[in-house]
């Protein structure tokens, strides 16, 4: 690294002329003296500096030293921080949750206002009148002091955030006020307003229009970094809000309102329009730098590859050269840079348990202590580590970590020549030496692997470590170890060097941990690329196979003068099946953490492995509790309005029952319309008995995917070949995909033309095939996206087109499996019909077309939807659709609920034993 002297647009600048935009570099200097903008928009940056000891005057020596080489481009004045959208999310949720208690727990805020009343009324009449006084005052001071305080610092763009905040935050109370005058339900407004003291006949305001204003405009200028102003303006807030409730101005709950009110809007505001950004520049390093004793040269940026996981778990690091003594190696954290990544980490700690994940929020002295805390333990540990020299706060909103220099190249750097098995034994000792005092690293990958120039190798970035780890975080640092050494060398290598070390014990018990969830962020975008070349090349194959069969079926057809008799076309698609089949098996690959795992079997047959149960709830699960909660939320809204004595009384059920001969019925249709597409011979009995199983698995998986899965198992268990069965079921869908959106249109078209005399399609119908129209443009316009289309129907016809020709030429296959697809839209739409009729009077009931359009339509959303049998979806659909098409709610209600009871909830029982059954006897 050389040293920087003075630089031509250096020059350029102090001779008078101003320097070029595209040439400033950071911690240049205009001819006045002034700081570039990098340095102004750095805020109170500069004043961080100040604090960490830079002097205000320097001579010209000295600002060239403060340069940075390499370092980051001209800061953003403004940046969007995550934090200040969680507030706003905390505060608009708890402005819900007070909201929801004065609507509903009446009893409860009513009491709640006669205690404080109560007690405020016991106060000395002297006090209450001196209290009132003051903070009448205080409430308008107070925010003016802050502001001149703030100009004085030539901080006056948070000034003007405070006030379009404030601004905002009037809007919002004076709409607040007249939603709960005119709208609000008399709960909501009982626990918001009070007779008005002074005015008989009239109420108080619900939301204090100045009060708001003026919480919004101290937060939104930075109050709460700075204690004592905090402390002022919330005693001023606790007199105000005394003196109000005492002279009966306002209630406890308006107060909270007006509190959150204001919060909110606040960080909304900084939200939305970026918050100053206090990034610390090259100077302020070097000042910090100073400040601790060293006495630097220069300095250069390192460069790294600019992904979330490096910016959020690496740092800034910068080479600094020193006027004397060796080099050093400089880690900067940020706010905004430990910010990044935020709803990532408060994601996985939602979905994982405790010991998978960390912190998502830690401040920066807590990440200074861990990672310091982390560079001694290592060390002790016997470890190759960065030696942790130095640590400083650069101001309020950064600290710097101060290391000895290493040196050398990353194992991501490294040719796949140069890790040689001395190398990988040097790297799992260093491993080994952290795991015998109980540290885990938590991200070994490549860039985490330091090799200096003699080869010894450095474990470094221990940031998110953790000391005294248990076992289970020591096990997924090997098997992070080995997926990030397979990548570069193989299983069977990065395998063979973790037990040479570590011994064959270690490493067979971390199978467990050998799961994607376990793994690091990047390492898992890598495992999610080489899965998708994967998939791309078994296309490939398939592709391939398929012209080359198709080609020679021609030649063979121009060959011959004769038409083919259907013997030899049999034999051809036969011979088209097993050349697809034989692709199919030779282009399959098995996966990284496959092939590892079949190493460690190797050598330990016995090792355990299940994967560990590392997630606390999954993704979908959580999906399907929201949805599920959503519709039941809407059922029960709708169901409150109903009378169900006289509802049940009235019940005709002899159209209950044929609303369960209907549901019984649908199990027939769907095995005709599986086995239809299959023409090897299947027991018909058992696959009825598998589609009732599949009314247990529509339970535990969204509906689109368990029954193919179990479709698909149950034709290989009953010795159709799985590419076969495969394809068999993605014809049976594609066909019936076909049909229901043919059927959709159908009886659309029917119903917008029953209440017409001309057979003028409906408005609904042209705006859907419009609305096709437009996505059919959209995709076939867009590169991106017709080469993903393109590739998915190519690879799907390459399996089953073949298959539709065997059905084809077998009539009777092809008439079960389209009248089993009929008979099964049938049923279900005479079950809808039939619960309809058993709740609805002669008045209220609907033509088939239009309760099959209403039926079609919530079919497709849950199929769709990503929950257990379309919970939540259907039922919102079903509902909403009837109502829309002129059946009364009182009647679409109970109709859905029990519809949905025959067709979803009373299956699962029957289904469950019919799984078990056919496990047990080897059909599933």
């Amino acid at each position: 690294m050389k040293q920087q002297g003075v630089h031509p647009e250096d020059a350029e600048s102090t001779s008078g002329a101003s320097p070029r935009p595209d040439t400033a570099r950071p911690g240049d200097k205009d001819p006045e003296g002034t700081a570039t903008s990098e340095e102004q928009q750095a805020g109170e940056g500069s004043d961080a500096g100040r604090a960490a000891g830079e002097e205000p005057a320097q001579n010209v020596e000295e600002a060239h030293a403060d340069e940075v080489e390499g370092d980051e481009p001209l800061l953003p004045a403004r940046v969007h921080r995550p934090s200040d959208l969680v507030r706003v999310l905390a505060g608009l949720l708890g402005i819900v949750l007070l909201l929801a208690i004065a609507a509903f727990a009446h009893g409860t805020t009513s009491g709640l206002e006669q205690d404080i009343n109560k007690g405020t009324g016991q106060a000395p009449d002297v006090f209450s009148k001196l209290a009132g006084l003051v903070s009448s005052i205080a409430i308008l001071l107070v925010p003016v002091a802050f502001a001149i305080e703030r100009l004085i610092k030539r901080d006056g763009l948070r000034i003007a955030d405070g006030v379009l905040a404030a601004v905002l935050a009037h809007g919002v109370t004076l709409a607040t006020d007249l939603w709960v005058a005119r709208a609000a339900p008399d709960s909501i407004r009982d626990a918001l307003t009070q007779p008005s003291p002074g005015d008989v006949g009239s109420l108080t305001d619900p939301v204090h229009g100045y009060l708001a204003p003026v919480i919004a405009y101290m937060t939104a200028v930075g109050m709460s970094r700075r204690p004592r102003w905090r402390a002022v303006l919330w005693a001023v807030l606790v007199l105000y809000a005394f003196s109000m409730l005492v002279t009966g101005y306002t209630t406890p709950f308006s107060i909270l309102l007006t509190l959150l009110i204001g919060w909110a809007v606040a960080y909304g505001t900084l939200y939305a329009v970026g918050s100053p950004n206090v990034r610390p520049t090259g100077r302020t390093l070097m000042a910090g730098l100073r400040h601790v004793g060293f006495r630097p040269v220069s300095a250069a940026r390192e460069e790294v590859a600019d992904t979330q996981e490096t910016a959020t778990d690496r740092g800034r690091r910068y080479f600094v050269t020193l006027e004397d003594g060796p080099p050093l190696d400089v880690t900067v954290v940020d706010r905004e840079q430990q910010a990044q990544g935020f709803f990532y980490r408060a994601w996985r700690n939602l979905t994982l348990r405790g010991f998978a994940t960390r912190s998502s929020l830690q401040s920066l002295r807590q990440a200074l202590e861990q990672e310091a805390l982390l560079a001694y333990a290592a060390i002790a540990a016997g470890a190759n580590a960065p030696k942790l020299i130095a640590t400083s706060e650069l101001g309020p909103d950064a600290v710097m970590l101060v290391y000895e220099h290493t040196g050398g190249r990353t194992l991501d750097s490294l040719a796949e020549e140069e890790i040689t098995d001395d190398l990988l034994r040097d790297t799992w000792l260093q491993v080994k030496a952290l795991q015998s005092r109980r540290i885990a690293h938590r991200r070994l990958v490549g860039d985490a692997i330091l090799v200096d120039r003699s080869g010894k190798v450095i474990i470094t970035d221990l940031r998110i470590g953790e000391i005294a780890a248990n076992s289970l975080l020591l096990r997924m640092d090997i098997s992070q170890l080995l997926v990030t050494l397979g990548l570069r060398i193989g299983a069977e290598r990065a395998v063979a060097s973790a037990v040479g070390v570590l011994g064959p014990d270690a490493v067979a018990d971390c199978l467990p941990m050998l799961q994607p969830i376990a793994l690091s962020r990047s390492t898992r975008a890598t495992l999610r690329r080489l899965a998708r070349e994967r998939a791309q090349r078994e296309r490939d194959a398939v592709l391939e196979a398929s012209r080359l069969s198709k080609q020679t079926r021609s030649e063979e057809a121009d060959a011959g003068a004769d038409k083919p008799d259907k013997k030899t076309v049999r034999a051809q698609a036969r011979a088209e099946k097993r050349a697809l089949d034989e692709a199919l098996d030779d282009a399959r690959e098995e996966d990284l953490l496959t092939l590892i795992r079949h190493e460690v079997l190797r050598i330990r047959p016995q090792a355990p492995v299940e994967p560990a149960r590392l997630e606390r709830v999954r993704p979908r699960t959580l999906i399907s509790f929201i949805a599920g909660a959503i519709g039941a939320y809407f059922l029960l809204t709708q169901l409150t309005h109903i009378e169900f004595g006289p509802l049940v009384a009235n019940a005709e059920w002899g159209w209950v029952a044929a609303a369960v001969l209907f549901s019984a019925a649908s199990y027939f249709a769907a095995a005709m319309a599986l086995l239809g597409f299959v023409p090897e011979r299947v027991p018909f009995r058992r696959t009825v008995a598998a589609q009732v199983a599949g009314s247990f698995v529509k339970i535990v998986a969204p509906a689109a995917v368990g029954g193919v899965a179990l479709n698909t198992r149950f034709l290989q268990r009953a010795g159709v070949r799985p590419g076969l069965a495969v394809a068999s079921v993605g014809a049976s869908q594609l066909f019936g995909l076909g049909c229901h959106i043919l059927m959709l249109l159908s009886f659309g078209y029917l119903t917008g033309t029953e209440k017409t005399p001309s057979l003028s399609p409906s408005r609904t119908v042209i705006a859907g095939l419009l609305t096709v129209a437009v996505l059919v443009l959209v995709v076939t316009s867009v590169p991106f996206l017709r080469k993903f289309v393109v590739t998915r129907v190519r690879s799907l016809f390459a399996g089953v087109v073949p298959r539709m020709l065997d059905v084809l030429q077998r009539p009777q296959k092809l008439v079960t499996g389209i009248g089993g697809m009929l008979l099964l839209t049938a049923c279900f739409v005479m079950c809808l019909d039939a619960s309809i009729r058993a709740f609805g009077s002669e008045g209220t009931s609907l033509s088939i077309a239009s309760v099959a359009v209403v039926f079609l339509a919530g079919n497709a959303l849950g199929s769709a939807a990503p929950t257990p049998g379309g919970v939540g979806a259907v039922e919102a659909t079903l509902t909403v659709g009837l109502i829309a098409v002129g059946l009364p709610s009182e009647v679409a209600a109970p109709a859905v609920l029990l519809f949905r009871l025959l067709t979803l909830w009373l299956p699962v029982l029957p289904g469950w034993l019919a799984f078990n059954h056919l496990t047990r006897k080897g059909a599933l």
